[in-house]
């Protein structure tokens, strides 16, 4: 089978973020220079699905930029077959050392590549075996032909990501775009109550609108909108006339949380305040017990009050950055998993309380 088009690593390192766009698991494993090191040399010594050769480790951090510049056949055909034996001689200097070997394995490929769906793992052979085991999908290496260009590009990549990206992936991708795309005309929300209001562009916008009609639709039997504040603690909703009849007070001026949700279903209405984090601010207990204080003040049982952090998805660097703050006792979701809930229990919250006023 003939080796693929010779492809420099430079257009691999620009494609790379193209196909793999934000929102996409493990992202910095599949676009930073090591992944563009591991897919160059995949295609420079022909390890592409349906020929009869893999990629190895070693492959990647014996390269050196001399030996990448030889885009003959006989070149790269001797840098395949020659890299596995110990005495093979390579021009210039390493791209890295030996003890790259595992970054290369363990994060490019298991965790980045292989877990997209771009790179192929072989299954026959034993884990302590040394022999080269990865090659890169045909659809996948097809994206670095030199000759794809402009539009055929675009649609060969989009085709490549409703192919191979998981759903969970390419809900993560259409959070951002949404983002990217209301960076004009700002987020319109839809309320239950089928009023609407322009938010602010930005991905804490898309969060609570998220919030407001996927959320609240799914985990509350009939809910409502009591607050609703952007950055800045700008006040974008308030139903104070809802808030009285159920017996709460909201003070713009108070330490309120970006969304107060209400489920007027139950017979006792459920109050849920929830912090939207798209960088910071999550649902901690210090933030936990300030909400506790307004409700305490208006005389509201602790079994009637909720509270929730939303997030983009697990992968986002807001999740990742404030997650071992949340408060026990409280909930986190996901907007790119929608229909899961996390519940930080503590051992004294009973799981009653969750099956009474959350639908699952």
């Amino acid at each position: 089978m003939s080796l693929p088009p010779y492809v420099s690593r430079s257009i691999v390192s620009e494609r790379l973020p193209l196909i793999f766009p934000e929102g996409t698991p493990n992202r910095t494993y599949c676009i930073r220079e090591l992944a563009a090191s591991a897919v160059f040399t995949a295609i420079y010594i022909g390890a592409v699905e349906g020929a009869a050769r893999y990629l190895g480790p070693v492959h990647v951090y014996r390269m050196t930029e001399q030996q990448a510049a030889l885009a003959d056949s006989g070149s790269r055909e001797a840098y395949a077959a020659g890299i596995l034996k110990k005495k093979f001689r390579v021009p210039g200097e390493r791209w890295y050392a030996d003890n790259t070997r595992e970054p290369i394995r363990d994060e490019t490929l298991r965790d980045g590549l292989v877990a997209v769906g771009a790179v192929l793992r072989r299954e026959d052979l034993p884990t302590t075996s040394g022999l080269p085991r990865y090659q890169l999908k045909g659809s996948f290496a097809g994206l670095f032909d030199p000759a794809l260009e402009g539009e055929g590009l675009e649609k060969a990549i989009a085709n490549f990501q409703a192919t191979h990206l998981s759903k969970s992936a390419l809900a993560r991708i259409s959070i951002i775009l949404a983002g990217a795309a209301g960076k004009e005309g700002g987020v319109l929300v839809t309320f239950p109550n089928k009023e609407t209001r322009t938010l602010a562009p930005g991905p804490s916008s898309i969060i609570s609108k998220d919030v407001i009609e996927v959320f609240s639709a799914h985990f509350l039997d009939k809910p409502a909108v009591l607050w609703l504040s952007e950055s800045g603690n700008k006040v974008v909703a308030k139903d104070d006339k809802l808030a009285a009849a159920i017996g709460l007070k909201i003070e713009a001026d108070k330490n309120l949380p970006d969304l107060i949700l209400a489920d007027l279903g139950p017979a006792d209405p459920l109050i849920v305040f929830v912090e939207v984090v798209a960088t910071d601010g999550a649902m901690t207990k210090r933030r936990k017990e300030a909400m506790l204080e307004l409700t305490d003040a208006a005389g509201f049982p602790r079994t009637q009050i909720a509270f929730l952090t939303a997030y983009q998805d697990r992968e986002s660097a807001g999740f990742k950055k404030t997650v071992a703050g949340l408060a026990w006792g409280s909930f986190a979701w996901l907007v790119s998993e929608p229909k899961g809930i996390i519940h930080m229990r503590d051992g004294e919250t009973s799981f009653r309380l969750l099956d009474a006023v959350i639908k699952t």
